[in-house]
């Protein structure tokens, strides 16, 4: 085999690999020097090259002779893994992942082949069934938690950044369903900013061009457009018609059976169509109050009663042809859960992130059932200058539906949204627990030592090692990293939790832990686990390297690989760790929960 022959070789069993460190073995085992390995060479390649001596530990555990595995060794180990264990799936990854001919042919698999086998994506944490939309989309829409994004056009912060069109075509292409577009006039047309701040401006136009074009290409389930409309009438007019004009047969323009019912129609239903969140005009008014007609989120309350005046002088009626355009997302101003459960499922209201947490501690079991029925959007506070985030969790855990954030500030928050949406295809459309979902449902996100969504269930996570870890991105370029892991748990409050590993000093290729965590989760169905590995630094704080987080129902029992990613969300490959996942479902005494300080 050939140095590129060997390099197709891994790629098609999907390992990744640093190609400085693969050429340089590549070299070292080509004995004959001739630019090619031949049978004993490529054996002595592949035990160099995959040489980890905590995955010869695993095999040697099942080996019943500690040389090979035999069919009946591998469907044991398959069996403790909670994969399938049938005779045809142990031939199968044998015939796959050995390279030894006679072991093949024996249907026997030799640690090499092992060692393949577990770095592969089939070992992956993250379940595969959950790669792909495999919840049922047929519910209400609040049922589901909807992947949002706030100040969507900005590229960096809300006093100076810039807008562009770029950040939409980002976040619709990871599955954002929800985007937020900030109106006001323009010259000719109306343009989308921040308003009375210094970013730059991007045409009204060229953003639903945008939206046009990629809506669907991630995932085929409805797109929610949330206009803040600060426009007079006349510029409303026209963002009304460019929304006809080049969004054509995507836009939703009425109710789909020609009449609102009693609940929200599923996203199943609309799939392929683009909604309108926004003010709607009542028939019987000649015109509005500002609080009924202007921007769809009250943030003026956040950002000064002055501005607050300002906007209400601007804006005093809507465009009829926009608030036509407004069917199952009509935004309203929030007047008590009583009041709410009153009026048609359609109507929505938007909440900054400290009405929301005030709501959540005092009548936490009200916001659960007032989102059972109708949506609710979550906005960051007008405070947070530099575009920070709120944590997503404490809004999710009573049930709201679209928790906004602003997707260019990378950071925890944003790691626990792409984790959130990780599952069902990565289609933006999570389905929320049953206990989320009831009209009279008695969860309460503040309390969950019992009732609804209580099911005890003990974590056990063994953090075994990690491989190929990246120096991080700072001017310390010459320095090895000296890695240590946080495991994290986030869900309802009672379920809050982290513990670390110890740092190993000047080992980012193959570091080794054995550090076995425990965790009592008690609302299990709203647990994300975070994994982040950092350099640890004697002067400074430590330095983030890689992390993965993703929901407690999709992660995966037995010995997985984790693999990480960036800051930004993007792979790290083949940066990695390697992990043992135990569950135990319906644990009784927490006295047993007690983990080992790490």
């Amino acid at each position: 085999m050939t140095y590129d022959e060997v390099q197709t070789l891994l790629q098609m069993i999907n390992i990744d690999l640093n190609e400085q460190y693969a050429f340089s073995l590549f070299k070292k085992c080509d004995q004959s020097a001739n630019g090619r390995l031949e049978y004993g060479e490529i054996e002595l390649f592949c035990r160099e090259l995959l040489r980890r001596p905590e995955l010869d530990a695993v095999f040697r555990q099942y080996s019943s002779n500690s040389r090979v595995l035999s069919t009946v060794d591998l469907r044991d180990f398959l069996n403790d893994q909670g994969e399938d264990n049938t005779l045809v799936h142990a031939q199968s990854l044998i015939l796959t992942y050995e390279l030894n001919e006679w072991a093949k042919k024996n249907q026997l698999m030799t640690a090499n082949g092992f060692t393949m086998y577990m770095l592969s994506k089939e070992n992956d944490v993250f379940d595969p069934e959950h790669g792909r939309v495999y919840q049922d989309m047929s519910r209400p829409l609040s049922h589901y938690f909807i992947s949002s994004s706030h100040n969507t056009y900005l590229t960096k912060d809300q006093l100076v950044g810039e807008s562009s069109t770029d950040p939409y075509i980002r976040a619709l292409s990871h599955g954002c369903r929800c985007v937020e577009l900030d109106c006001w006039d323009g010259d000719k047309e109306p343009l989308i900013y921040h308003g009375h701040t210094l970013t730059s401006k991007v045409p009204f136009r060229e953003v639903v061009e945008t939206i046009a074009e990629y809506a669907f290409k991630a995932s085929p389930y409805p797109l929610i457009l949330s206009l803040e409309n600060h426009c007079s009438v006349d510029q409303q007019t026209i963002m009304a018609r460019q929304l006809h004009s080049i969004l054509r047969d995507k836009l939703l323009t009425k109710p789909l059976n020609d009449q609102l019912s009693e609940s929200l129609p599923s996203p199943e239903e609309l799939k392929g169509k683009i909604l309108v969140k926004g003010k709607k005009e009542r028939v019987e008014q000649e015109s509005s109050s500002s609080s009924e007609s202007s921007c769809s989120e009250d943030e003026s309350k956040a950002e000064g009663k002055a501005k607050a005046k300002k906007e209400g002088k601007k804006v005093s009626k809507l465009s009829p042809e926009l608030s036509d355009l407004v069917v199952y997302t009509r935004s309203v101003p929030f007047k008590g859960f009583d009041q709410a459960a009153k009026k048609p499922p359609n109507e929505m209201s938007s909440f900054s992130e400290s009405e929301a947490l005030k709501h959540i501690k005092n009548s936490g079991k009200f916001f659960v059932r007032h989102n059972s029925r109708q949506l609710s959007r979550i906005y960051p506070s007008g405070q947070r200058l530099q575009s920070s985030n709120y944590n997503p969790q404490d809004m999710w855990n009573a049930g709201c539906q679209i928790v906004a954030l602003n997707f260019q500030t990378d950071g925890e928050q944003m790691d626990l949204n792409r984790g959130r949406f990780l599952p069902n295809g990565h289609c933006g459309y999570v389905l929320k627990p049953s206990f989320l979902c009831q009209p009279d449902s008695e969860f309460n996100p503040e309390n969950t030592g019992g009732g609804p969504g209580h099911s005890p269930t003990l974590l056990t996570i063994k953090v075994i090692s990690a491989q190929q870890l990246p120096k991080p991105d700072t001017e310390k370029l010459n320095s090895i990293v000296d890695p240590m892991v946080w495991v994290e748990t986030h869900g309802a409050p009672i379920d809050n939790n982290k513990k670390k590993t110890h740092r190993i000093d000047n080992n980012g290729f193959n570091p080794r832990w054995d550090c076995t965590f425990k965790f009592l989760l008690h609302v299990p169905e709203l647990v994300l686990i975070r994994f982040v590995v950092e350099d640890h630094d004697y002067t400074a704080r430590n330095e983030f390297l890689g992390q993965f987080t993703l929901p407690f129902t999709s992660m995966r029992t037995g010995y997985r690989h984790v693999r990480l990613l960036k800051a930004d969300g993007s792979s790290l490959s083949p940066a990695s760790l390697f992990i043992h996942v135990k569950v135990t479902p319906n644990y009784g005494s927490p006295k047993h929960a007690a983990s080992p300080k790490a």
